[in-house]
């Protein structure tokens, strides 16, 4: 986890955590303006229906649709088809991929949170908002394909410094030359200011409904420049 101080003109990296816990999580999103978090907030509602369907022993199949054609919406939430479509970058399924047990996780943060009285939405105008940090580099137009091998993540660190001369990364700048999730992190809490300055994409009164059960990922709609703006 990162955690970002906004000054006039500046950006410092103040903390850098890997494998907060909880309880750091939570204290985090509590005192921050605007949280980024890298996960999914929630399932395809089709997939929901598909297994409350099946505990009942009758799963809808389709007449004559391939089953990778149908299995898709149920493997894919429409802010992950969305986000392919723009980015051309494919999000994880938290319906069919490992990422579902920290979709779990996830889902019990956000739980937590409104239950102790912060605002949460999925659609991201909450505490919280869900970002996706490939696509957002592909966006800033910053290295974004194999960024996260040791040999590429020292690349993304000078060309991130290039292209915001106003973020310091202080201390922590060795850590995100050797760390993906550090520089995830960093990426994150980016994020997550566009979010906070309405500078990221949202849902469409036609997916409205449906992203405030599935989530919504926030994309950048201005250059990564935009964010030293006064709020």
């Amino acid at each position: 986890m990162a955690w970002l101080t906004w000054t006039t003109g500046r950006a410092h990296l103040t903390r850098l955590e890997l494998g907060a816990k909880d309880d750091l999580l939570l204290e985090a999103i509590t005192t921050a303006t605007k949280t980024g978090i890298d996960c999914p907030f929630g399932w395809p509602v089709k997939f929901i229906d598909f297994i409350t369907a099946h505990r009942t022993g009758a799963v809808p199949v389709p007449q004559g649709v391939p089953g990778l054609v149908w299995r898709h919406d149920l493997t894919h939430r429409v802010t992950d088809q969305a986000v392919e479509a723009r980015t051309g970058r494919r999000p994880l399924s938290a319906s069919a991929d490992r990422i579902g047990h920290t979709t779990m996780r996830c889902a019990a943060l956000l739980s937590t949170l409104a239950a102790q009285g912060h605002p949460v939405d999925r659609r991201g105008t909450g505490a919280a908002v869900e970002v996706y940090p490939a696509a957002t580099l592909k966006l800033w137009n910053l290295p974004h394909n194999r960024y996260k091998r040791p040999t590429e993540l020292g690349l993304l660190v000078d060309r991130l410094k290039e292209a915001a001369p106003w973020l310091d990364l202080a201390d922590h700048e060795p850590l995100c030359r050797t760390s993906a999730d550090a520089t995830d992190a960093v990426i994150c809490a980016l994020a997550a200011r566009a979010a906070a300055l309405g500078l990221t994409t949202t849902p469409p009164p036609e997916h409205s409904r449906t992203a405030a059960a599935e989530g919504w990922i926030a994309l950048p709609t201005t250059p990564l420049s935009a964010l030293i703006q006064t709020p």
